[in-house]
């Protein structure tokens, strides 16, 4: 086990870790001081053990100790034998202690914490007994959350990281933005770079690969892993391969109406059983539900969902995938809302908009050169506004322009801010 804490934790040897900045890293670095378990959360391959390493970048540029900083993957296979056994992570922290002889307060960062069984156990024992500040980084939401607060109320700090975001492939790119004369002389640059992010999303393997096909490749082993590593062992599927069928298949149908008795037909399960799966998606976050607005609780609950993919990415690996882009728009501009509001709906009644989110509400358009598209978006909006709702935008791959007084945007200019 020596050599593995040694081969993990380079800093011990004054090796920093080099990445682009991670824009979850001043949250994380003002959590730092506080006596709060950190918890980061997201997709598996996301970054998540990458903005960790970063925080042990800042440990050691304020003068911590590298020996006071134990960092461990947890899904190393040498510990497969053990994931069993929860008092294993006892050992690994004696272990650490004899080897590096920390002296005071220790960071402790567990990486994929989910993998060993009742780790939550040995977090709280720690956390009482001894003084240790904990990161722990995890790919299943409801671990995370459910599981641990139950231990420890009150006693947890989250952040969730996404994919790559539009700001980070571009500082990825070297491309700068961050005023008018960046982003006029670099015009040429962020639509190239826009064009690829909306198609390939933002796994950092992904679009540091060059080759279409290995992309593809990518992104299915990325899928596949999750659902054969994070949900069948987890709940004990016993038909996976089904499972599999049915992940893929949903993402020929992003961003429209789930209909879960025709997904049942055509699986030939339950109703229950899809709503089930779609539910262990959500949870190892694969796919997104949004609820059609209700005023009413339940009525929300009960609402017909619209379905979204987490990453971009994965629209490129749907049996039947559309090579327009327009799909690939509307799912984005979804995770962009999501992230700042998680209570995102969409409106339908006469007319549909596609998302009310903060009092506003959004269209979302690939181009509006075509009047019948025009007509039909901008109807949507007048019929809502009648309404009292009176702050509209909408959202296109490169528009920049006002429209019978509503706001259209190019993509670029919704996720980087007006110049």
């Amino acid at each position: 086990m020596k050599n593995i804490l040694i081969e993990q934790n380079l800093h011990w040897n004054k090796q920093l870790s080099s990445s682009i900045r991670r824009e979850q890293l001043t949250q994380l670095i003002d959590y730092l001081p506080l006596r709060q378990v950190i918890t980061i959360s997201g997709i598996r391959r996301c970054g998540k053990s990458t903005l960790a390493k970063q925080a042990i970048n800042h440990l050691l540029t304020t003068g911590v100790n590298p020996y006071n900083i134990l960092f461990v993957n947890l899904e190393q296979p040498y510990f497969l034998e053990y994931k069993h056994d929860a008092n294993y992570l006892n050992t690994i922290y004696d272990e650490y202690l004899k080897l590096a002889n920390p002296q005071g307060k220790t960071y402790v960062i567990f990486d994929e914490v989910q993998f060993f069984e009742n780790w939550q156990v040995f977090i709280k024992s720690k956390y009482e007994s001894s003084d240790i500040k904990f990161i722990i980084t995890g790919s299943n939401s409801s671990l995370l959350s459910n599981d641990l607060n139950t231990l420890l109320s009150g006693r947890t700090l989250g952040i969730h990281l996404e994919t790559f975001s539009f700001k980070e492939f571009l500082d990825y790119k070297q491309i700068t933005y961050s005023n008018e004369i960046e982003r006029i002389s670099n015009r040429i640059a962020i639509a190239r770079a826009k064009e690829e992010y909306l198609k390939w999303g933002g796994f950092y393997e992904v679009f540091d690969e060059e080759q279409e096909y290995i992309k593809k490749e990518i992104l299915i082993a990325y899928a596949k892993n999750i659902i054969y590593q994070d949900i069948v062992p987890r709940y004990g599927i016993r038909n996976s391969s089904e499972l599999e069928r049915l992940f893929f298949y949903l993402l020929s149908t992003a961003t429209g109406i789930l209909n879960y008795s025709k997904l049942a037909e055509t699986f030939n399960i339950s109703d229950k059983s899809i709503k089930e799966y779609i539910g262990y998606f959500e949870e190892v976050f694969l796919l997104k539900r949004m609820d059609r607005y209700h005023t009413k609780p339940k009525e929300k609950i009960r609402s017909s969902k619209k379905i979204y993919v987490n990453d971009n990415g994965f629209l490129q690996i749907a049996p039947k995938h559309s090579k327009n882009l327009g799909t690939a728009l509307e799912n984005k501009v979804f995770n962009v809302l999501y992230a700042n509001d998680n209570r995102v709906t969409y409106r339908r009644e006469k007319h549909e908009v596609d998302f009310y989110s903060q009092e506003t509400l959004y269209q979302v358009a690939y181009d509006i050169e075509d009047e019948k598209t025009r007509k039909r978006e901008l109807g949507a909006f007048k019929y809502f506004k009648d309404k009292d709702i009176q702050v509209c935008k909408l959202i296109t791959f490169d528009t920049n322009e006002v429209v019978e007084g509503i706001e259209v945007l190019s993509f670029d200019e919704f996720v980087l801010g007006k110049n």
